[in-house]
């Protein structure tokens, strides 16, 4: 007799026969000691996950895999054949084979192939979706029970995302990356040389040694648009976020410092790295965007290694900055609105308008007013996933965020804001934090998803 869960699957279009075969093949799969204990909020939001085998691939599946997602990419092609692979697979009962089925489900070009490919997810996961943003719930599931990816993952991984997209052959190598992780966020590679600001190019551009202009000639900036306020020696420059929004990317020169400056619109999160003083015999980082996520995070690479960083940690985590263990070293980015920055800091340079390409796009107020738009998995409870946060590591290296409402409310009011050694400050109508010395901690402001989840030790003032 069919169960309940396997009844709505056949409502959905899922032969029944095929779901109670899949029901009684995935405990014969099953031959591991289970997932790790999972946190209860994970439990609550996406129910307890399936059993995992832990063992290899048979060479049926194999077979399966390289049918559907290598060979039919190849062809461009949907048929029996590959339909029958796909099935073989759904059967086989392995959850983290899911992986694979996410990965093409975010490319899948033809509505029978994402809804074959839907109900596969599904099936090997035990879960029905409630949206018809499938990809994004199967996903979602996957990243929040911490399925393992199959054996030969990462090599069906490359071949999915380098047949839809030229230029990533380089970027889909071993590294201390965990590639289940990694999607596709809908624009192309910038593979540009250093210079190339004012060159068009089919992705999203980073400026390099971007133009500026005085405080006093922007009359373009209203005083309440939102600018990224970095100041470096005694030089301060102001980054509206009306061009971070568009460029993503700034390499920089500032109080005779070399920074990369990534902006993640869909963290809320501008961080600023000093490229400069390098170990000896590496050159100069040049951050490019890679066009890739993780966990709605931009990736950003190295154009002159090919060397991919994990942009909120600064960390090279592929090719050969990471052979060399480079860490970037952050500098202070001031979330503020520019009447204030320009007020405290008259001197202070600013990026100018044309850099803007003529857009003046409000992602935070529109796009993503209503929370992430790609998959995150589980996100820390102890704050809502937009909240704005300042986050900076302790001298003893624990994570910490601070709550930006509160603690701009709290220093308005007189109070001191302490954590370890780090000390907050307001500048410039935005947050810092210094040291017991006044020394620069290199804070940044983040939404509360996104330095958690990169942070999952994270402290949280006040909480």
């Amino acid at each position: 007799m069919l169960t309940t869960s396997l009844i709505r699957h056949a409502r959905r279009g899922v032969s029944a026969v095929f779901l109670a075969l899949a029901a009684l093949v995935a405990p014969l799969a099953a031959t591991a000691d289970g997932p790790k204990p999972l946190a209860p909020h994970v439990i609550a939001e996406f129910g307890h996950p399936p059993a995992t085998p832990d063992g290899p691939l048979s060479p049926e599946i194999e077979a399966a895999i390289r049918a559907v997602f290598i060979d039919n990419l190849a062809e461009y092609g949907w048929g029996a054949e590959e339909q029958a692979a796909l099935d073989e697979i759904a059967l086989s009962g392995d959850p983290r084979l899911a992986w694979i089925v996410s990965d093409l489900m975010r490319f899948s070009w033809r509505t029978s192939l994402d809804a074959a490919l839907g109900r596969t997810g599904a099936a090997l996961l035990g879960i029905e979706y409630e949206t018809p943003q499938r990809w994004g719930e199967l996903t979602d599931h996957l990243i929040a029970w911490d399925i393992p990816a199959p054996p030969g993952y990462l090599e069906v991984k490359r071949a999915i995302f380098t047949n839809f997209i030229p230029g990533w052959e380089r970027i889909f190598v071993e590294g201390e990356i965990d590639w289940r992780h990694v999607s596709w966020g809908g624009v192309l590679i910038d593979d540009r040389p250093f210079g190339a600001t004012d060159v068009p190019c089919n992705c999203i551009p980073a400026a390099d040694n971007p133009e500026v202009s005085s405080a006093a000639e922007a009359t373009w900036l209203k005083d309440s648009d939102i600018v990224f306020g970095i100041g470096i020696n005694g030089e301060y420059r102001a980054y509206p976020r009306r061009i971070m929004e568009v460029r993503e990317m700034v390499n920089d020169t500032l109080g005779g410092r070399d920074l990369g400056i990534p902006y993640c619109t869909l963290c809320g999160a501008a961080q600023a790295y000093f490229t400069d003083n390098m170990p000896e015999g590496v050159k100069r980082p040049v951050l490019r965007t890679s066009g890739l996520l993780i966990r709605s995070n931009k990736v950003m690479y190295d154009v002159e290694t090919w060397s991919v960083f994990d942009t909120f940690l600064g960390h090279a985590v592929t090719g050969p900055l990471a052979e060399r263990g480079l860490r970037l070293e952050q500098a202070t980015v001031v979330t503020t609105d520019w009447g204030t920055w320009r007020r405290a800091h008259p001197e202070t340079t600013v990026l100018v308008e044309h850099l803007a390409l003529g857009r003046d796009f409000d992602f935070r107020n529109g796009r993503d007013a209503n929370g992430p738009i790609f998959p995150v998995g589980d996100v820390d409870p102890r704050l809502p996933v937009h909240e704005d946060v300042i986050g900076v590591l302790t001298a003893s290296g624990q994570p910490v965020a601070f709550q930006r409402s509160k603690a701009i409310a709290a220093l308005k009011a007189g109070e001191a804001i302490a954590f370890e050694n780090v000390r907050l400050e307001l500048e410039a109508g935005g947050v810092k934090a210094v040291g017991e010395d006044g020394a620069d901690l290199g804070s940044h402001e983040a939404f509360w998803f996104a330095w958690s989840q990169f942070h999952p030790g994270t402290a949280l003032w006040g909480g």
